[in-house]
């Protein structure tokens, strides 16, 4: 029988199989962070009943961590017990835990690949929403509740309803400017934030084969965003070599006979699918939201569509637009902006930050903007200050704060003040996601930095022709 990727690696890990009912998954990599673990430790407390394979689970500290002042105590109750609860669960069950201060420390969907964590062919949850990044390395990754952390952490396994299957075939060349991001929120727009509910998503095409390791990381990490169960790509030779070496990768005959079995997870020539969709890679532009759901996005140079022209009705569409204080029909470049934040597990990473400073090169930051470039790990940090990115970041006027995932969420105090407006590289514009009453506007590393250093929503195209003219 032909098979996808998809079922080739959930296939391999059912224990059981119950009828009429969900199948009992076993679980190779659990990883936990501090807000929603406590209660579910709490659970396995009351039932005297210890963490099967401590091992298998990972925890860090991130969520609403504070990104200044880490070496200082935590300021805020409700983190500070998180975080203690955190550390006395895992030390009590012998769980390795990196926390504020770890070198290790840093967003869980971005210290997992680091270290080698992440591997093709697993099955890997944790109680967040965007663990589905791990699929970019042809891994089954997707976010559970506190119920199922305690499960997993009691017995290994967690029982799950097998999705349906989805293709998404993105081919052709991308245009200049064009970043994995980009990719990621067209997919979104034409799909709406509810296109592939039921479904667990394989990236296939040209584009995603030429995408970079932390590019497919960005692209499955949005994969909820449009109702997915998950996203995952098939692994290469890109897989292979960014694992090779890591702490905790097999080496020597392990690591033959694990890449053996790896270079066999791709989906079968013939292998049907549930849904299959294609895009031509040509027809996509640096994207913008200028709604309150990720759906609700455009190629920057467009003007907001007017209430009649999209799906899911006109009032729902007004209430974002009133929200937003937008109006349909205006055009989103020109539109001023107050604040830009860089990072979270979407794009927090090296190479997001690489693009974010190849913009902001040899100019200022915006008086009228402020920024919070947050890098997703110790190990982001080390590589910006040793390419010497840091240099050029502080003489445009940002600074670089500690990592954690800040103000994605909000749960620290890296929050946009009500009625603000803020370009962000993270993955939701949800109403209030960023701070009460906040406005956000999803984008790329390249989109974000041109509005960082213009103060106003900025096709960075426009700043790379300059660039390009001033050689």
């Amino acid at each position: 029988m032909k098979k996808t990727l998809f079922d080739k690696v959930w296939d391999s890990h059912v224990v059981h199989k119950i009828e009429n009912g969900p199948d009992v998954l076993f679980i190779d990599r659990h990883m936990v962070h501090e807000v929603t673990s406590p209660v579910a430790f709490l659970g396995i407390k009351n039932r005297d009943i210890p963490v099967l394979y401590p091992e298998r689970t990972f925890a860090t500290a991130d969520h609403n961590t504070p990104t200044i002042n880490q070496h200082l105590p935590v300021q805020d109750p409700l983190s500070a017990n998180q975080l203690k609860a955190l550390e006395e669960n895992t030390r009590k069950h012998g769980i390795i835990y990196w926390g504020l201060g770890h070198e290790k420390n840093g967003i869980v969907h971005i210290v997992g690949p680091e270290y080698g964590i992440t591997q093709p062919g697993a099955t890997i949850v944790c109680g967040d929403s965007h663990t589905s990044t791990h699929g970019a390395f042809g891994a089954i990754a997707f976010g559970i509740g506190t119920s199922e952390v305690e499960m997993v952490l009691a017995t290994q396994c967690i029982m799950q309803p097998k999705p349906k299957s989805m293709r998404i075939n993105v081919n052709g060349k991308l245009n200049k400017g064009i970043l994995p991001k980009d990719v990621a929120l067209y997919i979104i727009s034409k799909l709406s934030t509810s296109g592939a509910t039921g479904y667990f998503v394989e990236y296939a095409g040209e584009v995603f084969r030429n995408m970079s390791m932390e590019g497919r990381m960005t692209v499955c990490n949005m994969s909820i965003e449009m109702g997915a169960r998950g996203g995952m790509i098939a692994p290469d030779e890109k897989t292979f070599e960014y694992i090779k070496g890591r702490e905790f990768t097999p080496t020597g005959a392990a690591w033959e006979k694990a890449s053996a079995y790896w270079e066999t997870l791709s989906t079968d020539e013939g292998a049907s699918f549930d849904k299959e969709i294609s895009f031509d890679a040509s027809e996509i532009e640096p994207m913008i939201t200028y709604g309150t759901n990720p759906g609700m996005g455009q190629g920057i140079s467009k003007s907001i569509p007017n209430a009649d022209e999209v799906e899911g009705g006109a009032t729902t569409f007004r209430k974002s637009l009133n929200y937003m204080a937008f109006q349909e029909k205006e055009n989103m470049i020109g539109k001023p902006i107050d604040f830009v934040f860089m990072g979270s597990c979407t794009n927090g990473r090296i190479e997001d930050f690489r693009a974010f400073t190849s913009i902001v090169k040899g100019r200022k930051k915006a008086d009228n903007v402020t920024a919070w470039l947050v890098p997703g790990s110790h190990k982001v940090v080390a590589s910006i200050k040793e390419e010497g990115l840091l240099d050029i970041l502080n003489k445009a006027g940002f600074e670089l704060r500690e990592p954690g995932c800040s103000a994605c969420l909000a749960m620290n105090d890296d929050k946009v003040p009500a009625g603000k407006y803020a370009v962000s590289t993270s993955n939701r514009n949800f109403e209030g996601r960023q701070g009460p009453g906040s406005r956000t506007l999803l984008a790329s590393p390249l989109v974000a930095a041109a509005a960082a250093v213009t103060g106003k929503v900025t096709d960075p195209r426009e700043l790379m022709e300059q660039e390009f003219a001033l050689r």
